[in-house]
């Protein structure tokens, strides 16, 4: 199911679940959410690598818990929270913290009225495998020659150029002290202004669910529906928005 055109995929959850939280009793009760900033390790654990981002330092997963159900979301702009539910589905939304929040959030609700499940990030060598895995099912399963990345994830591009040979790769990546670098045999584009390009020259289109919380998601997703592509969006910070709005998500590892 692809969500209707012209309305930002972030507006359509947020409508769906609103009407969700209403209808199970849950905006109005006097239940609190937690939102708290993870440290790299509660995170993703000790994994062999340490060029994962959040393990840099340049991102940070926060964490929200609701009724005991603990969801997780990606975000380079954390920020603390405590208050009811219908506070934060009532939040404009308007900066990568708000996002954040509201995102795992509402993943934590969704968790606990058992409409989604894994929301928790993988961790130890977890993500190595995870990115092996991920390699795989678009090689073995889709068929796909050429990957478009969207997002540095290191094991994830080591995995990708693996499989499918540098030459065969694109990504693109908003920070810009990797931009113009070589990874793995691939040259990083900016995200900025070469996000369409990926898109074009890519049978797949791979994108971090982070994609979700700074913005960045519904140009992506413009320039795929444009140009009539294959997607996946990876990671457990999308759990809950893929699940309401139909949209295709790849997580192996995500924890319950």
């Amino acid at each position: 199911m692809d969500h209707p055109v012209g309305i930002p995929v972030l507006e359509q959850a947020k409508s769906q679940f609103s009407t969700m939280a209403k209808d199970n009793y849950l905006s109005d009760s006097d239940i609190s959410v937690l939102v708290k900033t993870l440290s790299p390790e509660e995170a993703i654990g000790v994994p062999g690598r340490r060029d994962f981002p959040i393990v840099e330092g340049k991102e940070r997963v926060v964490e929200a818990d609701f009724q005991g159900a603990k969801a997780h979301a990606f975000t380079d702009t954390p920020k603390e929270f405590i208050g009811k539910l219908k506070d934060v589905i009532s939040m404009p939304l308007e900066d990568s913290g708000e996002r954040a929040i509201f995102i795992a959030t509402m993943n934590a609700a969704l968790k606990h009225l058992k409409v989604i499940e894994t929301t928790l990030h993988c961790k130890d060598e977890e993500p190595e495998r995870c990115s092996v895995e991920i390699a795989s099912y678009i090689s073995d399963t889709l068929g796909s020659k050429k990957v478009g990345l969207i997002g540095l994830n290191p094991a994830i591009l080591e995995a990708l150029s693996r499989t499918f040979a540098a030459e065969n790769v694109r990504i693109t990546d908003l920070n810009q002290k990797n931009v113009g670098s070589v990874k793995y045999g691939v040259t990083v584009w900016d995200g900025n202004t070469m996000t369409e390009k990926l898109v074009q020259e890519s049978d797949i289109v791979l994108m971090t669910g982070t994609t979700l919380v700074n913005g960045t998601f519904d140009r992506i997703w413009k320039a795929i529906r444009q140009y009539e592509k294959d997607y996946l969006v990876y990671g457990v910070t999308s759990a809950g928005i893929c699940s309401l709005t139909g949209l295709n998500r790849i997580c192996p590892y995500g924890r319950k």
